[in-house]
């Protein structure tokens, strides 16, 4: 395989990877560190990066994140999808993950690890409620999940985000916890904010990989798409995430550098939460008889969180300084190096299936 495929037809197991893609874990700690060199010797660079802003997220991390997207749904046979909406058991399982099993577990961790730290906990709180719609369609595709159900699945949880973000913080954080004697808080957001965000990282790179696809087969047919045109853009893929890595790091570096002990407060409640959903999840999809990337669609998409939202939500209801904007800081850089590890660990459990993966 060549190293143009990493978002591309990955092979069935981790030796078949090229070396570029064997060593991805490398490539993001690398740009890790460089956002973090970079914000910390670069004087007034975050100021630059955050000059312009979609809503309340850096321009530099918008466009890091389109680019991200674009090339994956591309790759989406969307004459396929009506082969995932009937799937009932990946779609009734993956809104229980979702929705019910990831937020009521988040708070229970939240509660559990940083009792003595309301913002961070109200921040944690706030990215177990923001599902999943950007990386998780990277994750899910160096995984060699189906690229039609990550469609599926990542467009539903976009329309649930918003009807039921707004609900489900008023629940989370004022409701339950009133019920079970804790302290409350309270989060004011509208469902037209989250919408905006849905809208940009989701609705932008889908309709443009929707009309790539659409133009692309009717102009040239769909061989020249798949073999001359896809492998062209799946760099792309890559690069955007990449870049999205070093300006998120480089943005946030000083805080973190700053702040370690509280990093690692938050860092640790986060970790258990990837581990059990991602494991509960792709448990859940071999239990229910899913074939192996459905089920690595269904735990990608279950134990990914929408850190874009979750900052910006954290950012416009208690400001940039506030605990509950720096846990929402830590998501991310959770759950990037934790989901790269767990695609080498999908693809290891990927012996447990007897199918191969519609589009290996």
């Amino acid at each position: 395989m060549s190293t143009t495929d990493v978002t591309g037809r990955a092979p069935a197991v981790i030796g078949g990877l090229s070396t570029l893609d064997r060593f991805l874990p490398v490539w993001i700690g690398l740009a890790m560190a460089a956002g973090l060199l970079l914000g910390r010797l670069v004087p007034g660079l975050d100021t630059a990066l955050e000059a312009v802003k979609i809503g309340e997220i850096s321009l530099p991390i918008a466009l890091g994140l389109l680019l991200m997207m674009y090339p994956v749904l591309a790759k989406v046979r969307y004459d396929r999808l009506d082969t995932v909406t009937g799937d009932r058991r990946m779609l009734i399982s993956s809104l229980v993950l979702n929705w019910i099993v990831g937020p009521a577990l988040m708070f229970v961790l939240a509660w559990t690890f940083l009792a003595d730290l309301p913002e961070y906990r109200t921040g944690l709180i706030i990215v177990g409620l923001a599902r999943c719609i950007a990386m998780v369609l990277i994750w899910n595709d160096l995984a060699c999940g189906n690229r039609e159900a990550a469609a599926v699945l990542v467009a539903l949880n976009s329309i649930f985000q918003v009807v039921a973000f707004g609900a489900l913080g008023w629940f989370y954080l004022q409701v339950l916890p009133g019920w079970l004697g804790l302290s409350q808080a309270a989060l004011d957001i509208s469902m037209w904010d989250i919408a905006q965000y849905v809208l940009i990282f989701l609705g932008i790179p889908l309709a443009a990989g929707y009309l790539s696809r659409k133009l692309g087969e009717r102009a040239k047919g769909r061989e020249w798409y798949e073999t001359r045109f896809l492998p062209k853009i799946s760099p792309i893929a890559l690069y955007g995430l990449l870049f999205t890595i070093v300006i998120l790091f480089a943005l946030q570096g000083h805080t973190i550098s700053e702040r370690p002990l509280d990093v690692v407060r938050i860092a640790l409640p986060l970790l258990v939460y990837f581990f059990l959903v991602w494991g509960g999840a792709f448990l859940t999809g071999r239990a229910v008889g899913l074939g192996y990337d459905r089920t690595a669609t269904l735990a990608f998409t279950a134990a990914g969180n929408n850190f874009e939202l979750a900052i910006a939500v954290a950012v416009g209801v208690f400001g940039v300084t506030s605990g509950q904007a720096l846990a929402g800081v830590v998501g991310p850089l959770i759950e990037v190096p934790v989901l790269v590890a767990l695609v080498y660990v999908s693809l290891w459990g990927r012996r447990l299936f007897s199918k191969e993966p519609a589009n290996a």
